[in-house]
C-alpha cells in the first residue's frame, strides 16, 4: 500500500459527551451508567458499525464517548457523528431532541487535549478534585476487559491513555492544584455548614456507603458533626463506614437498615445522598410525612447522587430544602477563585504534554515512508554489489566486509537528507508534504 493510501486510510479519534457545563443534572442522570452496567454499555458502542476501539467515562458530571473510528471515506466524519448519535439514541431511549442541544464533539488533537485536562480535573465542577483520574482510570479498566482499548499504533487508545494518566501525575506532582483535597464531597459539606452556621448538635444521615460518602464522612467529622446516622443497601459497607470512627471523643454512629430509611429519616436535620440507584428514594409525599412529624423543624437534603436520589418537587413542601449537584457549583466557586494561579500553571503542563503526544503520533506517519525508503536503498545497494560480483570474487573474506560497510555508509549518508525531512513533515504534521516526500522518494525505478 502507498503512503498516501495508508494516510487516507489512517482511522479517527472522536470523543462526544455532555458535562454539567453543557447540560443540567435532569439531562445527565438520563445518560447516567451504574458502575455494574459499564462494561454491558462498553460492548454496544463497540457494535457500532466503525468502531474499533471505545471507552465510556461516566460519572456524576458527566458521560463520554471517547472513539477511535475506522475511516469510511465515502462518509467520512459525517457517518463517525451519527453512529456515536445513534448509540446514545438506541441505548439509552432518550429523545435526540433531549440529548443533542447538550452534546459537545471533539476530533484528533481537541479530544486528546479534552481527555487530558479531564484527567487532571481541569475540568471537573471542583477543579483539583482528585477522584476523577481514578474514574478515567476505572473505565480503562473496563473497557481493556471487554476489548475496547487495542495495542496498535497510531490513534490507539492504549497509548493515548496512558499519555493522559501521566499527564495527569505531572499536573499533581508539579502544581498545588489538589493541596487542598477539594472535592463534591467536601463541597457539599460546606454548604451544609453554610446553612446551620455550625454543624454542632445537628444530626446528618448519610444515605449510601460509596467512595462519596466516606469523603463526606470525613469532612463532616472535620467540621464539626458529631451525630452521625449511616445506611446502605449492603450493611456491612455501612459497618465498615462506621469503623472509620472508632476511638473518636464524642462522636455518635448509629446503622439502620436500608429498609428502615423512611421510618428513621425524619429524625435528621441534614441528609446527605450518594447512591448508585437508579429510582428516586425520596418523593414530595416523604417529605410531608417527614416535616409533619418534624413539628415545623427544617429539613435539608444535600443530593450528590446522579441520577438523584431525591425528588426536586421536595422544595415544595414548607421546611423542607433540596439542594443537588448542580446547586453546588456556586460554592465550588469559591475554592475555584483560591485555584485559578495553580490552575493555570497546569494548564501549560497539559498544553506541552499534548504537544509532546501529538508529535509521537505524527511521527508514527512518517514510518512507512522511511521504512519504504529504507528497503528500496537497501534493494538498490545488494542489486549493485550483485551485479560487481564478478569483479569483486577475488577479494579476500576481510575485503568484502570492507566494501560491504562502505557500501552501507554512503547509502545512510545519502538517507540522510531525505529521512531527515520526512521526519520533520511528520513531527509538524504536514501530512501533504510527508505524503509529497514519500512519493518523491520511495517512487518505482524506471
Amino acid at each position: 500500500m502507498s503512503h498516501e493510501k495508508a494516510m487516507e486510510n489512517r482511522s479517527e479519534l472522536v470523543l462526544l459527551g455532555i458535562n454539567h457545563h453543557t447540560a443540567p443534572i435532569e439531562v445527565r442522570e438520563r445518560l447516567a451508567i451504574p458502575a455494574g452496567r459499564l462494561a454491558d454499555a462498553t460492548r454496544s458502542l463497540l457494535s457500532a458499525p466503525g468502531i474499533r476501539e471505545g471507552l465510556i467515562l461516566s460519572t456524576c458530571n458527566r458521560v463520554e464517548l471517547l472513539t477511535v473510528h475506522e475511516p469510511v471515506p465515502e462518509q467520512g466524519g459525517e457517518h463517525t457523528h451519527a453512529t456515536l448519535l445513534r448509540f446514545l439514541d438506541e441505548y439509552f431511549a432518550v429523545p435526540p431532541a433531549t440529548i443533542r442541544p447538550h452534546l459537545y464533539e471533539f476530533r484528533e488533537r481537541e479530544a486528546v487535549r479534552h481527555l487530558f485536562r479531564v484527567a487532571a480535573s481541569l475540568d471537573s465542577m471542583v477543579v483539583g478534585e482528585p477522584q476523577i483520574l481514578g474514574q478515567v482510570k476505572e473505565s480503562y479498566t473496563v473497557a481493556k476487559q471487554v476489548g475496547g482499548i487495542g495495542s496498535g499504533s497510531g490513534a490507539s487508545l492504549e497509548q493515548l491513555l496512558q499519555s493522559a494518566f501521566t499527564a495527569a501525575k505531572k499536573v499533581r506532582s508539579e502544581t498545588q492544584i489538589g493541596s487542598s483535597s477539594v472535592s463534591i464531597a467536601s463541597v457539599a459539606v460546606d454548604l451544609a455548614r453554610k446553612i446551620f452556621g455550625s454543624l454542632a448538635g445537628k444530626v446528618v444521615l448519610l444515605v449510601g456507603a460509596g467512595k462519596m460518602s466516606e469523603l463526606a464522612l470525613r469532612h463532616l467529622i472535620q467540621h464539626g458533626a458529631r451525630h452521625i446516622i449511616l445506611t446502605n443497601r449492603t450493611l456491612a459497607r455501612a459497618e465498615a463506614m462506621a469503623a472509620l470512627l472508632t476511638g473518636l471523643d464524642a462522636v455518635t454512629t448509629e446503622i439502620i437498615p436500608f429498609d428502615d430509611l423512611h421510618a428513621e429519616a425524619q429524625r435528621a436535620d441534614i441528609v446527605i445522598t450518594s447512591t448508585g440507584a437508579e429510582q428516586q428514594l425520596f418523593s414530595r409525599a416523604d417529605a410531608q410525612h417527614f416535616l409533619q412529624r418534624r413539628r415545623g423543624r427544617p429539613m435539608f437534603f444535600i443530593d450528590i447522587a446522579v441520577p438523584r436520589d431525591v425528588d426536586p418537587r421536595m422544595n415544595e413542601v414548607d421546611g423542607c430544602f433540596v439542594y443537588d449537584i448542580d446547586d453546588l457549583q456556586q460554592v465550588a466557586q469559591a475554592h475555584q477563585a483560591d485555584r485559578n494561579r495553580e490552575a493555570a500553571a497546569a494548564e501549560q503542563i497539559i498544553t506541552a504534554e499534548v504537544a509532546r503526544y501529538q508529535q509521537r503520533l505524527h511521527a508514527l506517519d512518517a514510518v512507512p515512508a522511511i521504512r519504504a525508503l529504507q528497503a528500496q536503498a537497501e534493494e538498490l545497494r545488494l542489486a549493485e554489489i550483485a551485479r560487481c560480483q564478478s569483479r569483486l570474487a577475488g577479494l579476500t573474506p576481510e575485503q568484502q566486509a570492507a566494501v560491504d560497510a562502505l557500501t552501507r555508509s554512503l547509502t545512510n549518508k545519502f538517507l540522510h537528507a531525505p529521512l531527515t525531512a520526512i521526519r520533520a513533515a511528520a513531527e509538524q504534521g504536514d501530512g501533504e508534504a510527508l505524503a509529497r516526500l514519500a512519493s518523491l522518494y520511495t517512487r518505482p525505478r524506471q
